[in-house]
């Protein structure tokens, strides 16, 4: 009798183990669906500020939104990620990576700059986030090679991968890792999905300017 009990306890023991497992691989097969994206950047809103300048006041903070995002990456997954915008500027972001998700136009990352992996010396840095290939929007900062404000630290600009993507000033080119190519994978030009659609809702791309030519930059005031 006792071994009859056992032989029970084994069985319903082995089909918990089977439906764990067979769970488990269907989970994993599925992730970096629409429904089940991988999750490049969970963070609050305390995190997403965390390590702010302190130079930057407190009414441009207030204005800012901590949004979600997904995107078709460069994996051929869909991806989940944030964006710090400022508050006019949210649907349009929200539309423009609708219609880059409706295209599967590839976008590496978007994860806030404030995220450990960009700082240096405890400061949010560009540099690390555009070598990373990071797309991002808020960072209260000057713009590159001049001492007056971003419109970045308004919230009120996008860098898009950066690596495919790059600013070119003369014989300067940021990020050090970049390379414009008009036919690689997530390189944005006139006819790309999100230029297209942010121009149509009166914002500028970098890429249009005689000079610096900024690839990755689009900006609206």
């Amino acid at each position: 009798m006792e071994d009859e009990k056992n032989k029970g306890v084994d069985y319903v023991f082995l089909l918990s183990l089977l439906f764990f497992v067979s769970s488990a691989l269907y989970s994993q097969e599925n992730i970096g669906t629409f429904e089940n994206p991988i999750i490049d950047s969970n963070m609050s809103f305390e995190q997403a500020f965390e390590g702010i300048s302190q130079d930057c006041p407190l009414y441009i903070k207030n204005r800012q939104r901590l949004i979600s995002v997904k995107y078709y990456s460069f994996d051929n997954k869909i991806h989940q990620g944030q964006l710090i915008i400022d508050r006019d500027l949210v649907n349009d972001i929200e539309f423009a990576f609708q219609e880059a998700l409706k295209e599967k136009f590839p976008i590496y990352s978007v994860i806030p700059i404030s995220h450990i992996s960009f700082r240096k010396n405890g400061k949010w840095d560009d540099n690390l986030s555009m070598e990373a290939n990071n797309t991002s929007s808020f960072n209260y900062r000057e713009i590159t090679g001049r001492q007056r404000l971003s419109l970045h630290a308004r919230g009120r600009a996008i860098d898009i991968n950066p690596v495919q993507n790059p600013y070119i000033n003369g014989n300067i080119i940021l990020p050090l890792n970049s390379n414009y190519n008009r036919a690689a994978r997530g390189t944005l030009t006139r006819e790309n999905i999100i230029v297209i659609s942010l121009l149509s809702r009166g914002w500028v791309w970098g890429g249009n300017w005689t000079t610096p030519k900024d690839y990755q930059h689009l900006q609206k005031e």
